[in-house]
């Protein structure tokens, strides 16, 4: 039952990508994108198709894919960190409405771009089934299926029929979210942009970003435009301490299962899948028939630190397999080979956001809080517009210029995370034993982006 491999298994399936040779010294260009994940390459992807004479160069200080990109559950969907009510309550409820509208259709331009490109990323939407398990789940999921346009009440009856999961009293659904690959979809990504003229360069670690100019290990890249893509990483560059913090999800992978297994799960068309609890979980189908599964639960490392050895918390992966177990009991006996873990952005306020600032040419985008599969996409596009100077529906969404206010400094920020994280476990028992909505959970729902 336990995982015998500490690396992803989108590592050990996805076809190999030849390596970029790193920055040779100091040069110039007419845009410098900082990070080679979805974000940089979604916005090099499309800047290279808008204007392909503009001189464009990534800079990634691993490899193409090293992050959150290359390490998620694989969930392209069209959440937003922010709730509609926090949307609604900074810009609007038509704002709202439309965020969430270009959400929606980043899913599908993700999938129209894997079609139109070749890019074998195991696309299938088959949306998001969010179970319901206790009285106060169920009183959450159906204020949100009253509050929603495109998510409806499926009884036990018809959730079961999707996922046969254990004490299921009903669920959620929704149609806006697709199955991936992140990892085939991140290279097949770099490998086109590359076809069209855009510079990568691998192992060259930035330090520093300024107007005008990206500060490396290897030389200074001068350039009209910098866009920072860095995500969790974000803490490690020059006067960024505080503008994110990496909090970490793990993730853990079984054994291909048997068609006959399959057939007393589920998921027939790789609907992805989670439940109504507050510590978040999620899980899908693979293409090559594995479940992928994976949540929240591991610690915030004091100074915002990131070490490879925080990928690893067994623990937490054996809290993971746990609660498989206990959503699908047909899985018993089956074996786990893979486990392994990444580090996601986190805002102060959980407002995901992008933007440019025309005075220093310097952009944006990030915090994502672990929903940024599609809304990278979103991302690529929106500066897209913003640094070719074109006002369209995309530059007027509300998350286009959002200023997220510095998490508390150390150990104020340290504490104040962590608490947050076992709230969330002491508010899913609390709901055990009363049956109602969570206290706890009601008091922190502010400070979670609620």
């Amino acid at each position: 039952m336990g995982c015998a491999l500490t690396q992803s298994v989108w590592r050990d399936t996805a076809p190999p990508l030849d390596p970029f040779e790193p920055l040779p010294g100091d040069v110039s260009y007419d845009v410098a994108i900082v990070g080679a994940g979805f974000t940089g390459l979604w916005t090099a992807y499309y800047l290279s198709e808008a204007d392909p004479t503009r001189r464009i160069v990534v800079l990634e200080a691993e490899e193409v894919g090293f992050g959150a990109s290359g390490r998620n559950g694989g969930w392209c969907s069209a959440l937003f960190p922010a709730s509609h009510s926090t949307l609604a309550k900074a810009a609007g409820h038509d704002d709202a409405v439309a965020q969430h509208a270009a959400m929606a259709g980043s899913v599908d331009e993700v999938g129209r771009v894997c079609a139109s490109q070749g890019i074998a990323a195991d696309f299938a939407k088959g949306g998001t089934l969010a179970l319901v398990r206790s009285a106060a789940q169920e009183t959450r999921a159906r204020a949100e299926v009253e509050e929603s346009t495109d998510v409806r009440w499926l009884g036990a009856d018809e959730a079961r029929a999707v996922l046969a999961a254990a004490d299921v009293r009903g669920a959620t659904y929704t149609p806006d979210c697709a199955a991936i690959h992140p990892l085939k979809l991140v290279r097949g990504l770099a490998r086109r942009v590359a076809e069209r003229g855009v510079r990568i360069h691998e192992r060259t670690r930035v330090t520093a970003i300024e107007p005008g100019r990206v500060l490396t290990e290897r030389g200074t890249v001068r350039a009209d435009v910098v866009v920072r893509a860095t995500e969790g990483y974000t803490p490690t560059l020059t006067g960024h301490r505080r503008v994110v913090a990496p909090i970490y999800s793990l993730i853990v992978a079984t054994e291909p299962l048997s068609e006959e297994l399959w057939s007393r799960i589920g998921l027939a068309r790789r609907e992805t899948f989670t439940d109504h609890r507050h510590l978040i979980i999620y899980g899908q189908r693979t293409a090559d028939d594995r479940l992928v599964f994976g949540g929240r639960g591991a610690p915030y490392h004091f100074g915002s630190r990131i070490r490879p050895s925080y990928d690893e918390e067994p623990r937490v992966f054996a809290g993971l397999r746990t609660t498989l177990l206990d959503l699908l009991p047909q899985l018993d006996g089956v074996r786990f080979t893979h486990s392994w873990g990444g580090c996601l952005g986190v805002p102060r306020d959980w407002f995901a956001s992008v933007g440019l600032d025309p005075a220093t040419g310097l952009g944006w985008a990030g915090g994502y809080v672990g929903d940024g599969v599609s809304t990278t996409n979103l991302a690529g596009r929106t500066l897209r517009d913003l640094i070719t100077g074109q006002s369209s529906d995309l530059t007027a969404l509300p998350w286009v210029g959002h200023r997220s206010r510095a998490w508390e400094p150390e150990p104020l920020r340290w504490l104040g995370i962590n608490a947050g994280l076992r709230a969330m476990t002491w508010a899913d028992r609390e709901e055990q034993v009363s049956g109602r909505p969570s206290l706890v959970a009601r008091a922190l729902a502010p400070l979670l982006g609620g």
